[in-house]
């Protein structure tokens, strides 16, 4: 008992000594002064995230008001105001640690190997949001659109910054991750030349063919709204069932060419039947196409 009291006495003297030996009032002003420091840092970083999003969100502000495209434009607005919180946030935990003598660069180094490991198995993701960010960015394509993104067609339902929603003819939603996105063949943003082919039985019918083709043209013309300009007569050409077929070249309104090419095919071949031209038939008696 009396050991265990000595070395209880002994203990906190050391205790006291050492407390006794801190210089509180040195202690006390660097306290002081890195407090101030936190307290400057966070005052100033606060103020720049403020202006930053603020110059941000007018600049896009102004740029929405002057494209078509607003969902194209929020996407992009929304992007740049996080990549701008994050590199303020982390230029701000970095200068926050530095103040209160964290050994920044030992830190860094152990993340390094970490963030490394990390990245080989992030990198497709990166590519995703990288890509995605260019191809928003540049209006490669909107919500709506005909595309052909590779091996896959169809109408354009959703953009994001890691993948493409396109929905094909038969109902098909194709998820695409943006980095496997390479080529962009847009069918929506220009007048569209579609090629229509009439399997004829007989060449010399060709100059009653054009009068009928031409009579069949100027009707359609009035009705049909989804032409960019006048039909073309192009003449005839071998088709691939041996025979010869004559065609009609249409230039219609992005994402009208198979509409406009099935309405003036059938309105060619009712015509051309009705005016007693004899038209390729298959063994069912149907004109070939």
């Amino acid at each position: 008992m009396t050991f265990s009291l000595g070395l209880y006495g002994v203990g906190l003297k050391g205790i006291t000594r050492f407390f006794e030996r801190i210089n509180w009032e040195s202690v006390s002003d660097k306290a002081i002064n890195v407090i101030l420091q936190l307290i400057a840092l966070s005052v100033l970083f606060y103020v720049l995230r403020r202006f930053g999003r603020y110059i941000i969100r007018r600049s896009f502000k102004h740029y929405k008001a002057a494209t078509a495209s607003s969902s194209r434009t929020d996407t992009m607005a929304a992007l740049t105001l996080n990549t701008f919180s994050y590199v303020i946030g982390f230029f701000y935990v970095y200068s926050f640690l530095t103040i209160i003598g964290v050994p920044i660069g030992t830190l860094i180094a152990g993340a390094g190997i970490v963030g490394l490991a990390v990245g080989f198995g992030a990198q497709g993701f990166v590519s995703d949001l990288v890509n995605g960010f260019f191809i928003i960015m540049e209006g490669q394509l909107d919500v709506g659109d005909a595309v052909t993104l590779g091996t896959v067609s169809g109408t354009v339902r959703a953009v994001g910054l890691r993948t493409t929603q396109v929905e094909s003819a038969d109902g098909t939603l194709n998820y695409i991750p943006n980095r496997n996105i390479t080529v962009v063949s847009n069918l929506s943003r220009n007048a569209m030349k579609i090629t229509v082919s009439i399997p004829l039985a007989n060449a010399a019918d060709t100059p009653q063919v054009e009068t009928v083709l031409k009579q069949v043209n100027a009707a359609q013309a009035k009705q049909q709204t989804g032409l960019a300009a006048e039909p073309q007569l192009q003449g005839l050409t071998e088709n691939k069932w041996g025979g010869i077929s004559y065609q009609v070249l249409l230039t219609t309104m992005p994402g009208q060419q198979a509409v406009m090419q099935r309405t003036f095919l059938t309105a060619y071949i009712d015509a051309l039947s009705q005016a007693g031209i004899d038209l390729r038939t298959d063994n069912s008696g149907q004109p070939l196409r």
